[in-house]
């Protein structure tokens, strides 16, 4: 049975206890075993991080230590998953500028704060995507910096009244990637548990953990 491991902590705005606990359930339901954890210490255990097939981090802003960053990057690069959402993954160790590299992105704005907005699923066959329409939320609206090297599987096109010179950006809200041999998924969505309530917005989060976990 393959082994998730979702470590949360950081800024607690994003409640990570709360939307751990609901993710370390759902995975369960999908067949995996779950450890959470409350502590960055486990990144510098190599011999513990190889008994996962996923690695989540859910750990808003914070800083990785040289050593806690490099095992985890080298963790990924071997071949175990990496998966997560919104800040917890993709505003997390502002400083850690490897880390974001193999993230594929990191935060910088969100304009109007929280809000009405549309998802809109890119047309494939994508086994992450596929049978999911497109939904709309109440939430941050992220703008990111993305790399283009992403596989870019969801979007939503901005329209605020507080960053007006951005109205009309195409923006990625979830993509896939590879780090190395190791298998990337990320989506922006997730500011609390109540997000997850969209049943679009926890499918796709759930399969993109579970593609990068080589469950799906």
């Amino acid at each position: 049975m393959k082994k998730a491991l979702i470590i949360y902590g950081g800024w607690d705005g994003h409640q990570p206890k709360q939307t751990s606990e609901l993710f370390a359930q759902e995975l369960i339901k999908a067949g995996l075993t779950v450890e959470l954890s409350d502590s960055l210490d486990i990144l510098t255990q190599s011999d513990r991080l190889h008994e996962f097939a996923l690695i989540t981090p859910n750990w808003t802003m914070g800083s990785l230590s040289h050593d806690q960053e490099k095992a985890l990057c080298s963790a990924i690069s071997s071949g175990i998953g990496l998966g997560g959402f919104h800040g917890g993954m993709g505003d997390a160790f502002r400083s850690n500028t490897t880390y974001q590299f193999m993230v594929g992105g990191q935060f910088v704005a969100h304009p109007d704060d929280q809000k009405d907005y549309s998802i809109q699923i890119l047309p494939t066959n994508d086994p992450i995507t596929k049978g999911i329409a497109n939904f709309t939320v109440h939430t941050e609206q992220y703008y990111m910096h993305v790399d283009p090297s992403n596989q870019v599987l969801a979007t939503t096109t901005f329209q605020t009244t507080s960053a007006p010179w951005v109205n009309g950006c195409l923006m990625p809200v979830a993509w896939k990637r590879s780090y190395g041999s190791g298998r990337v998924f990320y989506s922006s969505l997730g500011h609390d548990p109540k997000v997850f309530e969209v049943p679009g917005a926890l499918q796709l989060t759930l399969r993109g953990m579970l593609w990068a976990a080589g469950v799906l």
